[in-house]
Order: structure tokens, then sequence, then C-alpha cells
């Protein structure tokens, strides 16, 4: 295996890439309109998006951005007391979101079997597609201090104005030296605009980070933008004990920082403050999840004059069409409204992205190297066969070639549904996939789960038929 110089002050190895090899197309003449327009209401996953759309990661891979600041876990476990140990774990489990703000593209749909690996200096993750209807991706990493497993099912769903995404599933981080798990489900994010105006991105609603072995937990609201952007992108919550007594209050933004102060500290702070926490009688409150039922006529009147065209000729914005309303402008937040408590403690602060990004579809430093082959990777049988970097439709739109990625991507769908057949029939010898995690109860949150069964680093594929690519 190749050497990787490890950079002490970032943990991140100094031969990664800062860039792609070639920058994004533009999606400035393509409308997702004919798309989506026949699909209100509707669940998303069965829906064949142009490739266009897509940015060049496969949907394991961007599970794997969860990773990003997983220096937090190893902090954590470094704590003396649960409750401090809480407090790094939850500051984690936002820290997981930031990658998402401004990222419009959407990632393949992983193929049944397909999997994905990551070693880096504070972890290594191995994901896999365990089901293909309904879409179901496991993954689990582990490092010397810490363990962190889930699975996801994602849910896409068009309300007229915007895409909801509903990450469905649960996650959990063990500490095994310490014997303790602590478990949560991720909030929905929502993308606006999507008929008329700027795309943008928006995450919602309550997370509650369990304490499975002291009673203790962490309520964190994500809250929508508000009428006057006032809370865009804010995070607030508590940390409650096993007698539900508020301890300590979090806050902050999931795009930038979680802060942590006690809760006198808090109270203390309200008292003069009350204006930056709660909203004026009057305020008007923008619902994230919009249905068609609260959808502008003139939008829907616009959404409805369209006709349906084909993927090979999208539609595209005539010149005449008229300006965008001011309503369909990306938000901007209220700095008046910024909240600093004394005796507060930053528990995390999110990294710059790299000064390229807008041009390589609003990567951050670490989703830029997800996809990249690394020397070692490119010896004989380094990597699985199934895994994402070796996707020709994937590695087609890095390049830049968008008609090849296109075509590779229908072959592969094609392909995948002929093995779904043959399974059916029973000509296939034997069912491989999934190959690395079993269907199973959580044995923390006693939910269904998939857990990893075990032996992939280890693994010899000399003697299977892994051709799913």
């Amino acid at each position: 295996m190749a050497e990787r110089v490890v950079n002490e002050k970032n943990g991140q190895c100094d031969n990664l890439r800062t860039s792609l090899p070639v920058p994004m197309f533009s999606r400035n003449d393509f409308n997702i309109w004919s798309v989506l327009k026949n699909c209100i209401g509707k669940e998303l996953s069965k829906i064949t998006m142009p490739v266009v759309f897509n940015e060049p990661l496969s949907f394991l891979q961007r599970m794997t951005e969860y990773m990003e600041y997983a220096k937090l876990l190893r902090v954590a476990s470094e704590q003396e007391t649960p409750l401090e140990r809480l407090k790094y774990v939850s500051a984690f489990a936002v820290s997981a979101l930031a990658s998402n703000w401004e990222r419009l593209g959407k990632p393949f749909n992983p193929l049944l079997g397909e999997t994905y690996e990551l070693t880096r200096p504070e972890f290594r993750i191995i994901c896999e597609q365990v089901s293909h209807h309904p879409p179901i991706s496991a993954f689990h990493a582990d490092s010397e201090s810490f363990r962190f497993h889930g699975s996801i099912h994602p849910k896409l769903k068009f309300w007229g104005k915007s895409v909801e995404i509903q990450p469905k599933g649960v996650v959990t981080v063990e500490f095994p030296k310490l014997n303790e798990a602590y478990s949560w489900s991720n909030v929905n994010c929502c993308v606006h605009n999507v008929i008329v105006g700027k795309l943008w991105i928006e995450q919602y609603g309550m997370m509650e980070v369990v304490s499975h072995q002291h009673g203790l937990k962490a309520t964190l609201n994500f809250k929508p933008s508000g009428w006057n952007n006032k809370d865009l992108h804010r995070v607030e919550g508590y940390i409650t004990d096993r007698n539900k007594r508020k301890t300590h209050f979090l806050y902050g933004k999931w795009t930038e920082f979680i802060k942590c102060t006690d809760y006198v500290s808090y109270e203390e702070y309200i008292k003069e403050n009350a204006h930056k926490f709660k909203r004026n009688a009057d305020e008007r409150s923008k619902s994230p999840n919009e249905s068609p039922a609260n959808t502008p006529r003139k939008v829907l009147s616009k959404l409805n004059s369209l006709k349906m065209s084909s993927f090979r000729s999208l539609s595209i914005q005539e010149p005449d069409d008229p300006p965008e309303p001011s309503e369909g402008d990306i938000p901007k937040s209220d700095s008046t409204y910024s909240i600093d408590i004394p005796n507060s403690v930053t528990l995390w602060e999110a990294e710059s992205r790299p000064a390229n990004t807008a041009e390589y579809y609003q990567f951050t430093n670490f989703a830029m190297s997800l996809n990249q082959l690394e020397e070692h990777m490119k010896q004989p049988r380094a990597l699985c066969p199934t895994d994402s970097r070796l996707r020709p439709d994937i590695r087609k739109l890095e390049q830049g070639d968008m008609d090849g990625a296109a075509a590779e991507k229908t072959r592969l769908e094609e392909k995948q549904r002929e093995n779904r057949k043959k399974s059916k029939k029973g000509q296939e010898d034997q069912v491989l996939f999934p190959r690395w995690f079993n269907q199973s109860t959580n044995p923390h949150t006693k939910q269904d789960d998939w857990i990893y069964k075990g032996g992939y680093w280890d693994r010899n594929d000399d003697n299977l038929d892994l051709d799913i690519f």
C-alpha cells in the first residue's frame, strides 16, 4: 500500500486532491420543471433524473460525509463525564449536515451491492447498498475510540415549490471502552424554489440525541428560516438530565458552528435579549414543507402550462420569461439576531470551503477527495470490485463527459434490472448481496437496523463474481 503523508494539523492526507478534473457543467439552461411537474406529492426515488442534475458522487459517498468532523467523536470519547461526551456527540450530529449547504446536485442512486470504503487518520468506514426497493444504504465506521453505524432510507417528495428529502433511519455512536451508546435521527432537508427563483437548501425539524446508559438527552430544534429570515440556519436546544431538568443550552448554525452554555447563563441572557428567541405575533412563518394546496396560483399556473419534454431536450427558459419574483431569491441571515451568550464554549466550527467550490458542485475539501483513485487503490485487487469509485457513469460525469455519463447510467440501470429478473427466476447460483450487513435489531434503540457482519477489511474477492458495473 502506498504511503500517505498525514498532516497532523488537520488530520487529512496531504496528497488528496483539492479540485475535480473539470469544472461542473452549467445548469442555467435547464429546468427541473420538465421532470417534476407530474410528480407533485409523489415519492421520487423511482423517478429517473437527467444526469445534468447529478453531482459526481454516489449516495454512499455522500453519506460518508457524515465523517468530515469525525475528530469530534474522538474528542467526545476523551471527556470525563457522560454530559461532556453528549455535548460533543451532539455537535458531531449537527456537523454532519454542514456540507449540505448550497449542495444542489443529486448524488447517483447506488446499485444493489455497491460499496464504498474510506480510510482516514481518524477512522475507516464501509458502506453498502443493502436494498434496492426500497433503497437502503448502510454504513459502519470505526476507530480506536468509537464505532459509528446506521442505515438510511432517503425519501424525496415534490410539493409544488419545493423538494423535501426525508433521511429515514437511525444512526448510533458507540464508545466500546466506556460501554456507552448514543443515537439520533436526522432532520429533514428542503430544496426551495424548484420552479421559480434560485434554488436554496434548508434543514429543519427536531433532533433528539439520546444517551442510552445515562438518561441524558439533547433536544435540538433546526429552525425554518421564518418570514424575515431571522432564524436562517439557526439551531437551538437543551440538554436534560434523567429527571428531565434542563442543564445546558446548545445554539448556533448548522452551516457554521455550535456552542454550549449552562442553563443559568442562558436564562440571564434571554432576559435582556428575548427578541432574539421569540417571534412577534404578527410574523408569518414560512413552512419549508409546502403542500400543493399552499402553492401560489401564479406558480401552479406556470407549472401547469409547461409541456413535458423529453430528457434529451429539456425545457429551456425563454428570454421573454417574466423576471423572477423577490421571494425566489436566496435568503440571507439577519446579523442583528446574532447570539453570543456569556460562558459559552465552542464545540464545533465548520472549516472554510475551497475558493473554487462554486466551480465544483459546492464541494467541501473533504468531498473533493471522495471519488479520487489514490495511488494505492490503483493496484490490482486493492479496491473491492463493487466500490463506487469504479462506477463509469460517475467517473465520466466527473471528467465532464455528460453524454457518456448518461449512457453509462442507463446501461447500469438496465443491467441491474436484468440481474433482478435473473434473481427472481432463480437463475443465479447464490445471492451475493447484501454482503457485509445483516438486517437485525439495534441493541440500543431496539429498532430494525442493518448491522455490520464484519470481515470487509480482510476479504478475498478472487473467487466471487461481483460484476455489478
